[in-house]
């Protein structure tokens, strides 16, 4: 490995070690056909939920449009990190630029928070086909859909720009290590040689409020979804209305326990760093991995516009 260039006193490159206790080859090839492969799944079954939604018309539904974007987002933010982890796994590529570190940082926690806003957008969406049918054609349409999920994705670039700015102009000179398996901003600002806590405080308030709002907001909407689907007097209508809300159910639970499950991770006394790092690849790849198969096995119209779609093919008969 090269050493790392620097300008005067300003790091140009970073380091990203990944896991320092599994620094040997056979882990790291381990790791590497362990993440190819999750990676292959995240895209393939990604790619499938798009597939249907674009060649069935009968699909092109607000709730639709809102799934085959959460799709889009999921092969978004591992590509992100993930083909990067592979070259420094197989190809011992820890070398990122100053730049492409920061870029990396910035895209992946904007993609991260717009898909928590558009996790939101899917509660709303629930909450107004179940509470208020009659005037959800008005309220919900494609267009609208669309228009939402836009907001989406700005607000997640807005969220994190000004913390990027911030980070960008701090002084780096060294330690050039980052001990993370992608260029994390905890990470990075830990590197920097001044001092870190308004960037620290601020980093952390984002982070709860793109957590918690969205959650706060989900959770009520599925209040009002349950006392409106206890007051249906047909018992097929409360089945019926439950199992459309089950697949975003789950999918929120994965989203938002793998959330938590890195903020605990990194304050447990005394937990190693391997696991501090694990839990945030977990949380980048569980759940773009869990989506499609959740999608693929709870929605009915999913299911049978795919058969569908492969009887047209003649891949069944």
């Amino acid at each position: 490995m090269s050493a790392t260039n620097h300008t005067g006193s300003s790091v140009t490159e970073f380091i990203i070690i990944g896991f320092p206790g599994l620094q040997d080859q056979e882990s790291k090839s381990i790791l590497f056909s362990v993440f190819l492969v999750v990676y292959v799944i995240i895209v393939l079954g990604n790619l499938l939920i798009i597939f249907i939604f674009v060649f069935d018309e009968s699909l092109h539904t607000p709730m639709y449009t809102l799934i085959c974007n959460l799709a889009i987002l999921d092969i978004s933010v591992p590509s992100i990190t993930v083909p990067k982890m592979l070259a420094i796994f197989m190809f011992d590529s820890n070398l990122i630029s100053f730049d492409s570190c920061f870029i990396q940082m910035f895209l992946f926690m904007s993609l991260g928070i717009a898909e928590g806003f558009l996790l939101t957008v899917m509660a709303y969406d629930r909450y107004l086909a179940i509470c208020n049918p009659l005037h959800y054609p008005n309220k919900m349409t494609n267009r609208l859909a669309i228009k939402h999920v836009v907001w989406c994705w700005v607000g997640g670039f807005l969220a994190m720009m000004i913390p990027t700015i911030l980070a960008v102009r701090l002084p780096f000179c060294g330690p050039d290590k980052i001990l993370h398996c992608f260029c994390d901003h905890s990470s990075v600002l830990r590197l920097a040689c001044a001092n870190i806590v308004i960037n620290s405080i601020l980093g952390l308030t984002i982070a709860l409020c793109v957590l918690l709002v969205p959650l706060f907001l989900i959770l009520f909407s599925y209040v009002m979804i349950t006392k409106s689907v206890f007051q249906i007097s047909v018992c097929g209508g409360k089945s019926k209305a439950f199992s459309t809300c089950t697949s975003h159910l789950l999918v929120i639970s994965v989203f938002f326990l793998t959330a938590a499950g890195v903020y605990i991770s990194y304050r447990v006394p005394g937990a190693s760093s391997d696991l501090r790092i694990m839990a945030a690849v977990f949380q980048n790849v569980f759940p773009p991995l869990m989506n499609p198969i959740i999608y693929c096995l709870r929605t009915k119209e999913i299911r049978d516009s795919l058969l569908k779609t492969l009887k047209r093919g003649r891949v069944f008969p």
